[in-house]
């Protein structure tokens, strides 16, 4: 059996690397895997420069993390034999910056998420006005919405990110803080926003403890009672919310790669077109060339995936182009230590919507993670774009760079005359999935008619979880369909998946 995968991010990469597993198991498969880039990895894209004074700067345009609940990273590494170079952040600089009124406000300690769990710090905190406080610990009393039936979920209640949070805690709530941290870096609209995709845990809080605080403390306690009963053993690593390779996150891309065989992945060409040939299927290529095999995962972009899909199903293509994708941009600037005479000691700044500012966000990529820069730089990373603003993107690369920097000089007091050592822009049209309301039922019925056309799989991160995990995961779920429906079940699929961490 022969697949053909189109897309070489790191679902399609997933997808080739299970083939190459399970033609290691003895199986009879093979696979090419088309990329239009003339690289891998997708959104996933970690740039490796020399500083010209000596080291080295790591910098992700893309995804730079990945969270470490979820395990498919973490058992993909494990297989790979690399598991050991995976990084958590650095925890002692962990703290977050919200914008409000041009300056700089530390989050409250306590936040969770959104939600308030400490009292004396929501009360000394500038970040919200009294008649706010008092309107976010109302959450404490407020009936739900509605009790749900028995067999129901999330999904059967949806409500966008906007009426949850402003029914729950409040406008300035949501303008402060569950916007630009909830929404803005999943690059979503607040008013349009699923919150039974992205976030169905707080549906689920609200149903089960009536209030979205009692909620987080319950989850807080419970917490703290696994860390008591299982102490971290002298000498584990520890255990960070997120994760990531010593040499950035482009680094299990490679590897899987490596393991799948690079002679089977072509870059630098991509699919045109896609039809049902016989048995089998046929791919035809922007080279021009046709290729044929026995089965077809898409694994691209949404959009694109619905033009690839039109000639096979119309129904499901349309419903592929009900998933809109905003835009966006990522600026790395790194600066001389002595440009920066401010505190080093965070990981990001957020800027919410109402403060109308061009840089939606910062990371302190030099902060956050061990050695990605030499020991005299400060290693920025800023973001632009998204639905907010994507008129933005229209400027030149080196006009949105100049803008990033002169935003970072406003808000952080980088010297005004500071000129970055290394800089670099990354673009991301309509790279961002937007889960807007019943995203679920929406992908519920894409599944249906997916899985009624034998021999076709869709892959990637527009379905069920923008994040690194969740899009490998969907790569792999695409190839145990398609062998699913000749007979072949793997052993990995047969066994329940352990916690690998």
């Amino acid at each position: 059996m022969h697949i053909i995968i189109i897309g070489g991010g790191i679902a399609g990469l997933g997808a080739a690397y299970k083939i190459r597993r399970a033609a290691e198991a003895g199986h009879e498969v093979t696979f090419t895997l088309v990329e239009r880039d003339d690289r891998i990895g997708g959104k996933i894209f970690t740039d490796i420069a020399k500083d010209p004074d000596g080291g080295r700067y790591i910098a992700d345009g893309g995804s730079d993390s990945f969270l470490t609940d979820k395990t498919a990273v973490h058992r993909v590494a494990k297989l790979l034999g690399v598991f050991d170079h995976e990084v958590g952040t650095v925890e002692e600089t962990k703290k977050t910056f919200i914008v409000k009124d041009g300056r700089l406000v530390e989050m409250p300690d306590g936040m969770m998420m959104f939600a308030p769990t400490k009292l004396i710090p929501l009360a000394t905190t500038s970040l919200y006005s009294w008649p706010a406080k008092f309107r976010m610990a109302l959450d404490w009393l407020l009936p739900r919405k509605v009790r749900w039936a028995d067999g129901e979920t999330a999904a059967d209640h949806d409500e966008t990110l906007e009426s949850f949070v402003v029914r729950r805690l409040g406008r300035e709530a949501l303008d402060r803080l569950a916007e630009p941290l909830a929404a803005g870096v999943n690059g979503d609209e607040p008013s349009e926003m699923s919150v039974a995709a992205r976030y169905p845990m707080l549906l689920d809080m609200e149903q089960k403890h009536g209030s979205l605080i009692r909620g987080f403390l319950a989850q807080r306690k419970k917490v703290e009672e696994m860390r008591k009963k299982y102490p971290p053993k002298p000498g584990q690593r520890r255990r960070t919310m997120f994760s990531s390779f010593h040499d950035g996150l482009q680094f299990i891309c490679d590897r899987m790669a490596d393991a799948a065989g690079r002679e089977h992945i072509r870059t630098g060409v991509g699919a045109t077109a896609i039809a049902q040939d016989g048995d089998g299927w046929s791919v035809t290529l922007s080279s021009g060339e046709t290729l044929r095999g026995d089965a077809v995962i898409v694994a691209t972009e949404v959009w694109a995936a619905a033009g690839l899909t039109q000639p096979v199903d119309g129904f499901l293509a349309d419903l592929l182009e009900t998933i809109p994708c905003s835009s966006s941009a990522t600026a790395i600037l790194a600066f001389d230590r002595s440009d920066c005479p401010f505190d080093l000691n965070w990981h990001g700044i957020l800027s919410p919507m109402v403060e109308r500012r061009p840089l939606t966000g910062v990371s302190l990529m030099s902060s956050k993670w061990p050695d990605r820069a030499p020991e005299d730089r400060v290693l920025f990373r800023g973001f632009l774009g998204g639905p907010r603003d994507e008129a933005v993107l229209e400027a030149s690369d080196e006009d949105l760079l100049e803008l990033a920097r002169t935003q970072m000089v406003a808000l952080l007091g980088i010297k005004a005359d500071a000129r970055p050592r290394y800089a670099k822009l990354f673009r991301w049209e309509k790279g961002m999935p937007q889960y807007t309301l019943d995203h679920l039922k929406r992908v519920d019925e894409i599944e249906r008619l997916e899985s009624g056309v034998r021999g076709f799989a869709l892959a990637g991160n527009a379905y069920r979880g923008v994040g690194v995990p969740n899009a490998l995961e969907s790569g792999e779920r695409a190839v145990s369909k398609v062998l699913g429906e000749t007979g072949i079940v793997l052993e990995e699929d047969a066994v329940e998946e352990k916690r690998v961490y």
